[in-house]
């Protein structure tokens, strides 16, 4: 449901002037999605939605053309300088960062979004990330694991 609400999103702001929340709210609930505006700011968030003026000079969403490969390949950068290991217990990742590093180490991880990890939650120099399950778990360590190295 997230996949095909994040397409409707991309396709009202590419085809109309949306300028507010509530307003992008009110046409996905007409197009029968159940969103919150919690949600659609989240989605926001996640799609790197800018707000910018049109050729006719109204302030609407438009998606950030930095938001591509750019924006990963920096994540990427920071992440691979940051972390130092992975491990795992249960269906929960410890990820050691370098002392002070552990937020930017989350945010590139936060916007990878993993399939099967629940959440993250950063301190100083260490991330957990709650994972669906033990199975997920080892895959999101193999797969930073496979980063850093």
């Amino acid at each position: 449901m997230k996949k095909q609400r994040h397409d409707a999103i991309l396709r009202l702001i590419s085809s109309e002037c949306i300028s507010t929340q509530g307003e992008l709210l009110d046409k996905l609930n007409a197009e029968g999605f159940n969103a919150t505006q919690a949600t659609v700011s989240r989605d926001i968030r996640d799609l790197r939605i800018i707000k910018k003026p049109d050729d006719y000079g109204r302030v609407c969403y438009a998606v950030d053309k930095e938001s591509g490969s750019e924006i990963i390949g920096k994540y990427k950068s920071v992440f691979m300088h940051s972390v130092v290991s992975a491990d795992y217990a249960g269906n929960i990742v410890a990820v050691k960062c370098y002392t002070g590093m552990a937020s930017a180490a989350c945010a590139a991880l936060d916007s990878m979004n993993i399939e099967n990890v629940l959440g993250t939650l950063a301190g100083d120099d260490t991330i957990f990330m709650l994972c669906r399950n033990q199975e997920a778990a080892a895959k999101v360590k193999e797969m930073i694991e496979n980063v850093i190295a």
